[in-house]
């Protein structure tokens, strides 16, 4: 008989430094819930997350204060208990002149990138021998605007790297483009590559590598759409296939999009709206990597930030920030739609869920 993998899922969340911001949960792989058996206090709004589950590291964006007594963003790393889910704080960093909102290691976990959305920038700090963060090493600051009002700017929303490690993505929900970069972990720099242009409007938020064919995905927070495209993974190039809406054709309210994943099997495709407080979910044409629409499923509370795939892909839990939940579904491996399997964890003001597991 296979032995079951140990599973913890960590969540970030909005809170003051004062109350726990941090949980780490034990998850049951039969039924889905979530158990909390660790929390960590001392992080202003520690919302976005990253897991090196190799060397039991965690990884969170937070804010800190630079030296003139201006908010700046940091980073914080933590030892994980693999046996306990216990977490132990190693060292915190500042890592950009802004306070950040997404934090991604490189597939090496050499590396982490944050992104600023209120100062439009992206930073690269090395992962250093023990765990740690250290001191920047590289920040791009984005430069322009695009049609709408809260597009006056540049607004870094996330970085997330390709399969082979070589390039990454930069959504710009300012300047309406996705920004590439050449990803040199050596030299720890990112190097501008190129840009593609989405839309005027749209508000590229988030990306989605495909996890085994040529495409990528882009959810765009402003239009509520999903853009899709083929991917060159030799020059780092990316060419726009197709762009669907994320609502159903008669819904007429407010609705702003958040997280994007795809299944570990590559067949679909999982967008979150937060208004219409659903998971759309998308069929993905491998041939072709163009989406059919399956289903909207309710989030069964309010504000979807964030959503995760369980790492068997049996489970999608969705973490509804403004009721204070996250709600677990079962996933059907055939069709892709999601049912409510049950398991609900209350926790204040989620945002972010990431998994590990181990033997």
């Amino acid at each position: 008989m296979e032995k079951k993998k140990k599973v913890l899922a960590f969540i970030g969340s909005y809170a003051d430094s004062a109350n726990p911001g941090l949980y780490a949960c034990r998850f049951d792989t039969d039924t889905g819930s979530l158990e909390i058996v660790d929390q960590a206090s001392g992080l202003q709004n520690p919302t976005f997350l990253d897991v090196d589950q190799d060397r039991l590291k965690l990884y969170a964006i937070t804010e800190g204060t630079d030296a003139k007594g201006q908010r700046c963003g940091a980073a914080a790393a933590y030892d994980i208990d693999p046996s306990t889910g216990t977490l132990s704080l190693l060292n915190k960093e500042l890592t950009v002149p802004s306070p950040t909102c997404h934090i991604t290691l490189d597939h090496t976990r050499q590396c982490i990138m944050v992104s600023s959305y209120h100062g439009g920038m992206i930073g690269l700090s090395p992962v250093m021998e023990d765990g740690r963060v250290g001191p920047t090493a590289d920040i791009h600051q984005h430069k322009g605007a695009s049609i709408l009002p809260v597009q006056d700017r540049p607004r870094a929303h996330s970085v997330f790297v390709d399969r082979s490690n070589r390039f990454a993505v930069a959504s710009d929900l300012g300047l309406d483009r996705l920004m590439i970069y050449k990803l040199d972990v050596p030299a720890r720099r990112l190097i501008p590559h190129g840009e593609v242009r989405i839309a005027p409007g749209s508000g590229p938020r988030h990306f989605a590598f495909h996890p085994q064919l040529p495409y990528g995905y882009v959810i765009n927070e402003l239009n509520a759409t999903i853009t899709g495209f083929s991917y060159d993974q030799e020059q780092g190039a990316l060419h726009e296939i197709q762009t669907v809406s994320t609502l159903p054709d008669a819904y007429e309210g407010d609705n702003a999009c958040a997280d994007i994943h795809i299944s570990p099997d590559g067949k679909f495709l999982y967008g979150s709206n937060r208004g219409h407080d659903s998971i759309a979910v998308y069929a993905i044409d491998p041939f072709t990597g163009k989406l059919a629409l399956v289903e909207h499923a309710s989030t069964l509370g309010g504000h979807p930030r964030n959503f995760a795939l369980s790492p068997d892909g049996r489970f999608l839990l969705a973490a509804n920030r403004d009721s204070n939940n996250i709600v677990t579904f079962n996933r059907d491996a055939e069709t892709g739609k999601l049912l409510p399997a049950g398991p609900v964890l209350e926790v204040s003001k989620p945002v972010c869920i990431k998994f590990a597991a181990w033997d």
